[in-house]
């Protein structure tokens, strides 16, 4: 590890300015396109755009790679663009496959010791974690990265880890307060799930737990609904944002330091090891500060399963001033947090809908469960024509339910410019997710 300052880990990495930022990504991706040029599915990619892997000796090739996507990879099953032997990797971790089969990802040794371990702990000291304090991991472990990765970064931190993983709410509300957990890594609706679990049980979170900070992941959350949460647990609880993916090595991509959190945004905090595009989806151009794009994503470091401009379809806006942040990050970009996916975007009657603005209202109306509400459309496979917004109101909510579903349709209205019907349930009624939310369902 580099020498820790204030707000850094890595500070001869991370304070870097754009240019000698970029100087290391290029020489990264000199020494990428020579591995990946022994590797024959990786110069049959390359030739799909008429270049070879050792063209990215000049790092304006890399515009011209085909992009990669998931059905490429379901196409190369069980071990899709492995460049190292399978004898030499040491774990397979794999996407959720809740859109088909699961692609299986390898790491060596090295890529969860050396590389995924030192990604997160540094994600976790811009946080404000140090050694010693106490984590509860409560991201899923199995084939899902998502609790192996802060497995790795708490014990490169020297944080004292509890991985019970997702579920048994009642039991953690307890440990919460028992155990004097400083740390959880948990979806944001688990979270409020467990804030509701604790208080049914007659412990306060907010005076009888430490909680000082929550590593938000597996789906993003709203300004408001991260306003409400921070309002139920201790002061001075902060509740950070974090995106990465499966492809990309884990959940390493961007996180929220204690000044970009106050703006919403992240920092694409591991650039020196992962390279971030952010593209218009439509021209394949990068797109500038305020606007929204695609991230793209290439690995430089990872030794087995490396990705090269991998589309994960998520869309996120720059911000709009992405340099030079008070916590002295000066080369690693802010960005917002995900608005959605350019392929769960919804065209309702010719005007686009994001999951995001539906959770925004939701979450900013008095009365309704936070972490409750589902989208339900005709159709999924062409623009739907029909859309309902369901909510659930609060067991101590003294209202009429239509008069609440009348609130948020209102507000709909008014930001989606699109009158939305929608129904309001008794708390309990909808779905609730340990990890990532499935809001948009088909209902016939």
């Amino acid at each position: 590890m580099g020498q820790p300052n204030a707000t850094m880990l890595h500070p001869e990495m991370e304070a870097l300015d754009r240019d000698d930022l970029q100087a290391i990504q290029h020489a990264k991706l000199a020494k990428l396109g020579a591995r990946l040029a022994a590797a024959p599915e990786w110069v049959a990619q390359f030739a799909k755009g008429g270049v070879h892997p050792k063209d990215l000796a000049d790092p304006q090739a890399l515009a011209s790679v085909p992009f990669l996507d998931k059905s490429q990879l379901r196409e190369r099953y069980p071990f899709p663009m492995l460049t190292e032997d399978v004898g030499r990797v040491t774990r397979f971790c794999a996407t959720s496959g809740t859109t088909g089969l699961p692609v299986l990802f390898g790491y060596t040794d090295w890529d969860m010791k050396g590389l995924l371990a030192k990604q997160v702990a540094r994600q976790l000291y811009a946080h404000g974690l140090r050694p010693g304090h106490r984590g509860y991991n409560g991201f899923g472990f199995g084939l899902w990265v998502g609790g192996l990765a802060y497995d790795l970064g708490m014990a490169e931190l020297g944080v004292i880890n509890f991985p019970v993983g997702p579920g048994r709410s009642d039991l953690v509300a307890e440990w919460m307060r028992d155990m004097q957990w400083d740390l959880a890594t948990v979806s944001p609706v688990f979270l409020a799930s467990l804030i509701r679990a604790a208080r049914e049980k007659g412990i306060d979170p907010k005076t009888e737990w430490r909680l000082r900070f929550a590593v938000i992941g597996g789906q993003s959350v709203s300004r408001a609904f991260r306003d409400e949460l921070e309002a139920e647990l201790p002061d001075g609880f902060k509740s950070f944002n974090t995106y990465g993916t499966t492809e990309a090595g884990g959940p390493i991509v961007s996180v929220a330091c204690p000044h970009s959190h106050e703006n919403d945004e992240m920092h694409l905090i591991n650039e020196d090891s992962v390279l971030t595009e952010i593209l218009d989806p439509d021209t394949f151009k990068p797109v500038g500060p305020g606007e929204i794009g695609e991230i793209v994503v290439t690995t430089l470091d990872k030794q087995a399963s490396p990705v090269v401009r991998w589309r994960t379809r998520d869309l996120v806006r720059i911000s709009d001033q992405p340099w030079d942040c008070p916590c002295g990050r000066k080369g690693m970009a802010k960005i917002g947090r995900i608005i959605g996916r350019s392929d769960d975007m919804l065209k309702v009657r010719g005007v686009l809908v994001y999951p995001s603005q539906i959770e925004d209202v939701v979450a900013g109306t008095p009365g309704t469960v936070k972490e409750a509400w589902q989208i339900y459309v005709d159709s999924l496979e062409v623009s739907p024509k029909e859309m309902v917004v369901a909510i659930e109101h609060e067991r101590s909510y003294n209202g009429s339910a239509d008069d609440l579903a009348g609130t948020v349709g209102r507000a709909l209205q008014s930001r989606l410019g699109l009158k939305v019907p929608v129904e309001c349930h008794p708390e309990g009624t909808l779905p609730r997710y340990e990890a990532k939310a499935q809001r948009v369902q088909v209902r016939k």
